[in-house]
């Protein structure tokens, strides 16, 4: 008698049942990310600034099968992380999933960087993701399941291109997963942080805009190419199903061997 593959596969990696919020979804990585989640059966709520983009990230979700809202919201304010976070459990109830995307990426010369810029900074990418993982794990561990995923960054372990605060900002992102991992893994929410290499998104159109420069990160990386937001689909799916229930706190990187070449 065959094996019933599917079966099991649906064991490992089904997120029917599961609801995600994912910040900054609505382009790039985290529209990918959302999309996967979405296809794998999570009820997904995307937060991000753009209405027009939501709604369309929103409709093409819709347009796969899966269950989907948005909430418009600039995270740079405590203020408004709180009020999204709230808004965002409307749709489908409290998430089992948090999804981290939404960042900013000022990288001016380290002697030129302004304290606004500092802060704007980490506002949005430390801030945020601290705030909603407060108003969001607790919950998953007293459900006894969850999970946590954070969007680092290759400057979070090493610097170039002016990381700056940026650099700083992402760095603790990827301490802050080891955080909430050792605070919440033992009721059952994991925490981990994806570190992409270079993916032409909206975050990175400084360098996208420079031919030479892209061509140069491509033969950097092992597999001879920039990345692209699909390229996450499999990692999120991993980590957010039921499959990595032994993985957690780790920084996973998604970057075509990059980091290593």
């Amino acid at each position: 008698m065959p094996s019933n593959h599917s079966s099991y596969l649906e064991e490992l990696f089904s997120l029917s049942g599961r609801v995600a919020v994912v910040t900054g979804g609505s382009s790039g990585i985290g529209r990918g990310m959302a999309e996967a989640l979405g296809r794998s059966g999570a009820a997904v709520v995307v937060i991000a600034r753009r209405e027009t983009e939501l709604a369309t990230t929103v409709r093409e979700l819709e347009s796969y099968g899966c269950r989907a809202a948005w909430v418009s919201a600039d995270l740079a304010s405590r203020d408004a992380v709180r009020e999204a976070a709230e808004e965002a459990v409307k749709p489908f109830g409290e998430p089992d999933i948090l999804v981290n995307c939404a960042g900013i990426n000022l990288r001016p010369p380290m002697g030129e960087l302004s304290e606004q810029q500092w802060d704007a900074t980490m506002a949005v990418n430390l801030d945020a993701p601290f705030l909603l993982g407060q108003r969001f794990g607790s919950g998953m561990a007293a459900r006894g399941w969850g999970r946590i995923l954070n969007v680092a960054s290759q400057q979070s372990f090493r610097a170039f291109f002016n990381s700056g605060g940026y650099g700083a900002s992402k760095a603790g992102l990827v301490a802050l997963s080891r955080s909430q991992a050792e605070a919440w893994s033992p009721q059952g929410v994991c925490c981990n942080a994806i570190v992409p290499g270079f993916v032409m998104t909206p975050l990175n159109a400084h360098v996208s805009a420079d031919p030479d420069l892209v061509a140069a990160l491509a033969d950097r990386t092992m597999v001879g190419r920039n990345g692209l937001p699909r390229d996450f689909a499999g990692a999120t799916v991993f980590l957010a199903s039921a499959a990595a229930d032994y993985v957690t706190g780790q920084a996973i990187f998604v970057d075509g061997g990059f980091s290593v070449h």
